[in-house]
C-alpha cells in the first residue's frame, strides 16, 4: 500500500482492486463514525500504474484514467523506450487562473517602465516554475512563458495608440528579464533514493550507502 497525503487530500495505491475496494469501504465507515464524508467529486477508484494500460487493452477498454493532485494532472504514459512513465502535467485551469492574475497585474503596472515590469514578471514566472518545473512538464512551462510574453506585449501596446512593440523587441525583453523554461525538480526515483538510501552490508567496511 502506498499513501501520498497533503493536508486533507490524499492518494492511496494498492496492487489489487479487491484491497482498494475494501479500504474505500472501511474509510467511509471510519469517517462516518465522526460525522464526516469523503468528497463525492474527488473520491474515485481508478486503474492506474505500470500495468494499467496493458490490462485495460486486453479487456477492450480505453486508456487509463487520469487524476488531479496538488495542481498537476497525473497520466499513465510511455518513455521513449516504450516503458511505463508517470507523467505530470500542470492543470490547465490553474495555469489559466495564473495567467489571468498576471494580466491584471500588468494592467495595474501598465505605465511603469518595461524594466520594472520585467523585474516583476521575472519573479512571478520564476515562482511558478519553482513549483511546476517537474519532469515531463516542459511543454507546459514553455506554453506558460509564451503566454506571459504575449500578455506583456499586448500590455505594452495598450500604453499608447502609437506604440509599435514588435515580437522582436518583446522577445529581447523576455530574454533579459524572464527565466527560460527548465526542469528544476528531480525524477521521483532519484528523490526516493536520496531520502530512503539502501544500506549494503557486504559492499564495504563500514557498510556502504547507495
Amino acid at each position: 500500500m502506498v499513501i501520498v497525503r497533503y493536508a486533507d487530500d490524499a492518494i492511496f495505491g494498492f496492487e489489487s482492486e479487491t484491497d482498494a475496494r475494501r479500504f474505500l469501504d472501511a474509510m467511509r465507515e471510519r469517517l462516518a463514525a465522526f460525522a464526516l464524508t469523503l468528497h463525492p467529486d474527488k473520491t474515485r477508484l481508478i486503474e492506474f500504474g505500470r500495468f494499467a494500460a496493458a490490462n485495460r487493452e486486453r479487456r477492450g477498454l480505453s486508456k487509463p484514467e487520469t487524476f488531479k493532485f496538488l495542481g498537476f494532472t497525473f497520466i499513465c504514459g510511455k518513455s521513449r523506450k516504450g516503458g511505463f512513465l508517470l507523467k505530470r502535467k500542470s492543470r490547465g485551469d490553474r495555469m489559466r487562473a495564473k495567467l489571468k492574475e498576471i494580466k491584471e497585474g500588468l494592467r495595474k503596472r501598465r505605465h511603469e517602465p518595461p524594466s520594472r515590469q520585467g523585474q516583476w514578471l521575472g519573479q512571478v514566472v520564476q515562482g511558478w516554475f519553482n513549483y511546476h518545473a517537474a519532469p515531463t512538464n516542459i511543454r507546459v512551462l514553455s506554453a506558460f512563458r509564451f503566454n506571459v510574453v504575449d500578455l506583456w506585449r499586448r500590455s505594452l501596446r495598450r500604453r499608447s495608440q502609437k506604440d509599435v512593440t514588435t515580437w522582436k523587441r518583446i522577445e529581447s525583453l523576455a530574454r533579459e528579464w524572464l527565466p527560460p523554461p527548465k526542469i528544476l525538480h528531480p525524477w521521483p526515483s532519484d528523490r526516493f533514493r536520496v531520502k530512503h538510501p539502501r544500506w549494503e552490508p557486504y559492499a564495504g567496511s563500514p557498510p556502504v550507502r547507495i
